[in-house]
């Protein structure tokens, strides 16, 4: 079993989504480079589920958030943190809707999506299982 990989970057602004997929996909190089792999499945759903995590943390908590992954033996644990407290509030669509899809779409993605506050911020945590 390799040691886990992590990355932690700030992100915030206009390619903030953009810079946190481009965290993804140079974790799965640097594991390569390790010896180890990730399925393709896991680092698509890793790059989907960063992108709309902070593209909401973006939008919803001031415009500034931090990334951090972990690769481990079991699977790829993103954290995405903001300074805004208040949960994501998932909300009813339709078909006609633009937007309110994002948070289903991570879930259905994930393992395992936890949100965490402490009145200064919140984390949300997401888990995507390497045999997927």
């Amino acid at each position: 079993m390799l040691a886990p990989i992590r990355r932690h970057c700030d992100v915030h602004g206009p390619y903030a989504a953009a810079r946190a997929r481009a965290e993804v996909h140079r974790l799965v190089r640097e594991a390569l480079l390790a010896g180890g792999l990730v399925e393709q499945a896991v680092e698509d759903a890793a790059a989907l589920v960063v992108s709309e995590l902070v593209s909401n943390a973006v939008r919803h908590a001031g415009g500034a958030c931090s990334l951090d992954l972990s690769l481990e033996s079991d699977g790829l644990d993103i954290d995405v943190s903001d300074p805004n407290p208040e949960p994501p509030r998932p909300r009813a669509t339709d078909a006609a809707s633009e937007g309110g899809r994002g948070w289903g779409i991570v879930a259905r993605l994930t393992s395992e999506l936890i949100v965490r506050s402490d009145g200064h911020g919140k984390t949300v945590h997401a888990h995507i299982d390497q045999a997927r």
